[in-house]
């Protein structure tokens, strides 16, 4: 409390400022910092119901918000007034072709939803957008209030007390316009928290009659789980809704109301009221959906069901909702995780969205920017009509410092939209790359390089073994009295490390891995592959990609990854071109994330060696093979090296000037740093 009286200018709670919305959404996601790390961080297992909403709230910077708000709601006005003065307010919209359409459309039967509301700074910033609008349209500030927040705005929410404050901070909106809006029965906003409806008791389901009686009975057994479900709740046909309503109405009870049929009833209705909210159409779709990939098992069995293709993440399933969600030609605004971008998770989505919808404009940030959450961020406007023209990104990776170091550098692209971070491009060359990444970054001539051959079309990439317990079955080599039969070479991926190195373990396959094989998590994968020459690297990487050729027989896991030649290709021109920095910027579109698995690799463009002169190929052989020698010799002069012989330091000292210490212990390796301790395993 008193960093809250003293460290927070008085200024941010100043109504005419706006500062006091997002002082309230800070506020409620500091008291949730505790449970959301129980749920997330510490648990480690499935989100509960109950964790649910701690595990998923988190408060949308402001100058986000205002993009997405800007860029969506404020270029749908746009659009349909091309003349508006909005366009002078709208600090964040991105450079574009903004084409004018012909529209009738009412103001007051604009519709905006925030479907994961929280403690509803969307809201709030759409309502001041809404108020110029209506400005502009001759309205009092007193009636534009009262239109917008009975009219214009919506909003969903699972979490009760994120949606009391939301509802809270429009009240005072409408409040700050209009002294009467707190009077009993003035407003009536259209803000709601899902409930469940198990408790609707028997008794209400006994009393429903009539032609409606089962369809209502179908709407309270999908709001079962309402809670947890929240927004994602899948309608399989459309309801008449007043019909519904007419029918629970109908519904008498005695004065006593004994079984609860009252309170049944006023239940229903407020569910009703959700379920026509969520089955309406919309003209602009805004929010920072929940991002939870831990589902527990009745989660999990839903969106399997009814989202498979979009079920890697909660977010990505609002992706796909909220876009249809809206009406053609209407947009869609989030902030989400960046990974949807590229991943193979996300593939089906990304698919959907090129081919169906448009990318109208995407800013994503730097990897660890937000702090709040431990994902690399992005923020978004889709429209929902097939792509016509070209989108516009902002690329801010270089750009480390923060969320204020992000805001500034956007807010520099919309004054010079000729920088080199701010991109137009079409979304249908991103169909060109295997995967379809959003790699809006890429030239012509990349695209054009991907209709290539692919590397998997000559080197065949696997994964390994799973040990199932990698204490019992992996030990380096010095706790090892070497050679021990039934002991391997192994690669298990391990630091940045180009052409050679990183061999530090071995592998207990005794009895042909009898024991392994019967571990309860072990997973043998591609045995004829195991033992054997190829190129290596490590798939989770700290910083850019690095490829080792192995040069002798080793096994391998799925985080070292091998591939071998599938004819007679040479190891030395895959392993050239895979270090080289092509291969390392197609990276770039194929796995920004860092996350180097077997797919991303196998789909990098690959020139044949024979496209190639001989010459051309003998001097690359011949460059590649002073790496490898010049990476071997380097790793070897360190003592974890199996073929260390003597510090690289060391030979610059003349033999007669070495001391009696040297000759006896170094030489005979009797003081070394790594000194066997496989008595301390017993491995014999």
């Amino acid at each position: 409390m008193q960093h809250l009286i003293h460290d927070i200018s008085e200024a941010d709670f100043d109504v005419n400022q706006g500062g006091q919305v997002e002082i309230i959404g800070w506020l409620y996601q500091y008291y949730n910092t505790e449970p959301h790390d129980y749920a997330v961080n510490i648990t480690g297992g499935p989100v509960t119901k109950s964790e649910i909403p701690a595990a998923t709230q988190l408060f949308t910077t402001d100058w986000v918000v205002r993009y997405m708000v800007d860029n969506s709601l404020g270029k749908y006005w746009l659009e349909r007034h091309p003349n508006s003065q909005l366009r002078q307010s709208l600090e964040y919209l991105l450079p574009g072709e903004i084409k004018t359409i012909e529209s009738n459309e009412k103001l007051e039967d604009m519709r905006f939803i925030d479907n994961a509301m929280g403690s509803g700074h969307i809201l709030v910033y759409a309502f001041d957008v809404f108020m110029k609008m209506y400005a502009e349209a001759g309205y009092s500030s007193r009636d534009a209030a009262l239109s917008i927040v009975q009219n214009n705005l919506y909003g969903l929410e699972i979490d009760k007390r994120a949606f009391q404050l939301a509802y809270f901070a429009l009240m005072m909106k409408a409040r700050q316009y209009n002294r009467r809006a707190l009077q009993a029965g003035k407003l009536k906003l259209n803000v709601h928290v899902f409930e469940d409806t198990n408790m609707v008791s028997d008794e209400f389901l006994n009393s429903l009659t009539g032609d409606y009686a089962d369809d209502v009975k179908e709407v309270i057994g999908l709001f079962e789980n309402a809670r947890e479900l929240g927004s994602i709740i899948r309608f399989e046909k459309a309801y008449d809704w007043s019909k519904l309503r007419q029918a629970v109405e109908s519904i008498q009870s005695d004065a006593l109301d004994v079984f609860g049929v009252n309170q049944s009833k006023k239940l229903v209705l407020r569910v009703l009221t959700i379920a026509e909210i969520l089955t309406t159409k919309y003209d602009i779709a805004v929010t920072n959906p929940p991002y939870l990939n831990k589902f527990d098992a009745d989660m999990k069995k839903y969106v399997k069901k009814h989202y498979a293709d979009y079920s890697g993440d909660l977010f990505s399933i609002f992706i796909f909702n909220n876009i249809n969600l809206v009406k053609t030609g209407g947009y869609a605004g989030y902030m989400t995780p960046f990974v949807w971008m590229f991943i193979k998770t996300y593939e089906k989505l990304r698919n959907y969205l090129v081919t169906n919808k448009s990318i109208s404009s995407l800013i994503q940030m730097e990897y660890s920017a937000f702090e709040e959450a431990t994902v690399p961020i992005n923020t978004f406007v889709l429209k929902n009509e097939p792509v016509e023209g070209d989108g516009t990104y902002i690329k801010l990776s270089d750009f480390k410092g923060g969320m204020n170091v992000q805001r500034d550098k956007v807010l520099e692209a919309i004054g010079d939209p000729d920088c080199n971070y701010l991109y137009r491009t079409n979304q249908a060359n991103f169909g060109k790359i295997p995967g379809s990444p959003i790699a809006y970054w890429a030239t012509a001539k990349v695209f054009k390089s991907f209709e290539r051959n692919t590397l998997d079309e000559h080197f065949k990439g696997k994964e390994g073994l799973g040990t199932g317990n990698n204490r019992v079955f992996l030990r380096y080599w010095f706790e090892l009295v070497l050679p021990n039969k039934g002991w391997y070479p192994y690669q298990k991926g391990g630091s940045y490390r180009k052409w050679y190195g990183n061999n530090n373990y071995y592998v207990d396959w005794r009895h042909d891995g009898r024991q392994m094989k019967a571990m309860p998590k072990s997973n043998i994968r591609n045995l004829p592959f195991q033992n054997s020459i190829g190129i290596t690297w490590s798939a989770i990487s700290s910083g850019k990609p690095s490829f080792r050729y192995t040069q002798s027989k080793y096994f391998f896991d799925s985080k070292g990854p091998m591939m071998f030649h599938t004819h007679s290709e040479s190891y030395y021109y895959a392993i050239g071109y895979l270090n080289s920095k092509v291969a390392e910027y197609f990276l770039t579109f194929l796995s920004p994330t860092l996350d180097y698995r077997l797919g991303q690799i196998q789909k990098l463009p690959f020139i044949d060696e024979e496209d190639i002169s001989k010459r051309e190929l003998q001097m690359l052989q011949s460059l590649v093979s002073q790496s490898l020698d010049a990476s071997k010799e380097e790793w070897n002069q360190y003592e974890d090296s199996f073929d260390f012989y003597r510090h690289p330091l060391l030979a610059h000292i003349a033999d007669d000037n070495l001391s009696i210490w040297y000759y006896a212990m170094v030489l005979t390796n009797q003081c070394a740093k790594n000194v066997p301790i496989f008595q301390l395993w017993g491995v014999k």
